[in-house]
């Protein structure tokens, strides 16, 4: 008898061990699960290229004093830019939306009031996307295929939204700094010391000193042999990926 209840009591016990390993294993499957659920997008920073170009991209928000400038500029050295514009400038300056179309540059949408869009909730985040798209539509002709969140601040929920309107969201691999009111100097160092294959430049359409700066990044640029082309003439469209730093891949 004796030996029958110690054998039933270590069966109980095997027993329970395996419950309980059975649900360990499956909170750790759910968690596993959530995670992959959960994995963070990532925007375009860079492109994995072998062709000897890059994109500089200004984006614009408050004041325009410089951008025809700035379109000079790059025309004088045979580039082409890429201009994020939000609808409040596209609003205060209809004639410049259209003087950069009509140029040959490309404009992407830069949201609508330039406001934290991670505080918005998904019908904010929507407002913002598809109110410039169509302010841009209606000057230009043409939806922009381009997004840049303003601050650079974005989630999966933007990403997502985008991604449902077939645009891409953008971010940089070289940031020039010139907001902070630097030097010409510091802002071509900025730029320099980070350009190569595919890399995205942000600049900025009224910082103080761009236009100072903007003909010794694209002397850089030529004398490295490459070129600064507008984002569609670097960004792949489709059968791509994008690694964690942000590189676009081109699947084989």
């Amino acid at each position: 008898m004796f030996l029958v209840m110690r054998k039933r009591t270590a069966l109980a016990v095997i027993a329970t061990v395996l419950v309980l390993i059975a649900a360990v294993a499956l909170v750790s499957a759910g968690a596993a699960s959530e995670a992959v659920a959960a994995k963070r997008l990532v925007p375009v920073y860079s492109v994995a290229t072998e062709e000897n170009k890059v994109a500089l991209t200004f984006d614009a928000s408050w004041g325009a004093e410089k951008t025809t400038a700035i379109m000079d500029i790059l025309e004088k050295y045979g580039f082409k830019g890429t201009f994020f514009l939000t609808g409040i400038w596209i609003d205060e300056y209809p004639e410049l939306v259209k003087e950069i179309n009509e140029r040959g540059h490309l404009i992407g949408n830069h949201s609508d009031n330039h406001k934290h869009l991670s505080e918005l909730d998904a019908a904010g985040i929507d407002s913002e996307i598809d109110v410039t798209a169509s302010k841009i539509e209606a000057l230009t002709g043409y939806k922009p295929t381009y997004f840049r969140a303003p601050f650079g601040e974005y989630d999966n929920k933007l990403i997502n939204a985008l991604d449902a309107r077939g645009v891409q969201c953008i971010q940089w691999s070289a940031d020039s700094l010139d907001w902070k009111g630097i030097s010409a100097a510091e802002i071509t160092e900025n730029v320099v010391s980070k350009l190569d294959k595919g890399t995205i430049v942000l600049c900025h359409n009224n910082s103080e000193h761009i236009t100072e700066a903007l003909p010794l990044i694209l002397l850089a640029i030529k004398n490295k042999g490459m070129s600064a082309v507008r984002l569609d003439e670097l960004v792949y469209k489709e059968g791509y990926t994008i690694d964690a730093s942000g590189k676009q891949i081109k699947n084989q």
